[in-house]
């Protein structure tokens, strides 16, 4: 589950974050509003954020199928082992979506618009000026970004004890998770601690290989 939360939230929150940062990198209305807007949930505790989509998910959605009649709301989203990942996974990149959103954002900012210019004089789309101008240039970006939605996902832990504390059964038991219930649970502090070196160690690898070929 740790793997699998990892790698859907590192495509999906760098992707959204980098087509909202070109957007709100355009003349936009509104553009410096909406930038607070995906910020807010990032200056939120991920405890406080699990336990208010945890009521969200239940009285929140029990609610709106009240007033709307979908059957979409009355989906059991933190009972259901094929419907509880994508739950999480939401909420994730719900939460730090803001914060990729300034890097990016802050590395479209230093794209020289000379160079764009010249693209556009040549003759280039939009979308090839993105994809062979812009995108090479704000690497340094995508690197920081990948490095730190690789590692939050790896470490997991405040969203998943708040939200589903690892159920429905162990379905979403993350690494972290698991170390912490070995710790503090069943109070097996020295086999706790070996298996939290052992995730830093994965962390530092994995990591270190992103780094090197991004």
């Amino acid at each position: 589950f740790t793997l699998r939360l990892t790698l859907g939230s590192v495509i999906v929150t760098n992707i959204t974050a980098l087509l909202l940062a070109v957007l709100l990198d355009s003349d936009l209305k509104g553009k410096n509003t909406l930038r607070a807007a995906y910020y807010v949930p990032n200056i939120i505790s991920l405890i406080i954020i699990g336990y208010i989509w945890r009521f969200i998910f239940s009285a929140g959605f029990e609610s709106f199928y009240q007033i709307t009649g979908w059957e979409f709301f009355m989906f059991s989203w933190l009972g259901d082992v094929k419907l509880v990942y994508f739950s999480v996974l939401m909420v994730s990149v719900w939460h730090s979506l803001g914060f990729y959103l300034v890097v990016y954002i802050a590395g479209l900012q230093t794209v020289p618009r000379d160079l764009i210019e010249a693209a556009m004089i040549d003759g280039a789309s939009a979308v090839g000026r993105f994809f062979r101008v812009t995108l090479p240039l704000i690497m340094p970006s995508i690197t920081v970004s990948v490095f730190h939605s690789l590692s939050n996902g790896l470490k997991a832990f405040d969203v998943i004890f708040s939200l589903t504390n690892g159920g429905p059964g162990n379905s979403t038991t993350t690494i972290a998770l698991d170390i912490y219930r070995t710790a503090f649970v069943i109070n097996r502090f020295g086999y706790g601690t070996a298996k939290s070196v052992i995730l830093f160690l994965i962390i530092l690898i994995l990591s270190l290989f992103q780094v090197r070929m991004f």
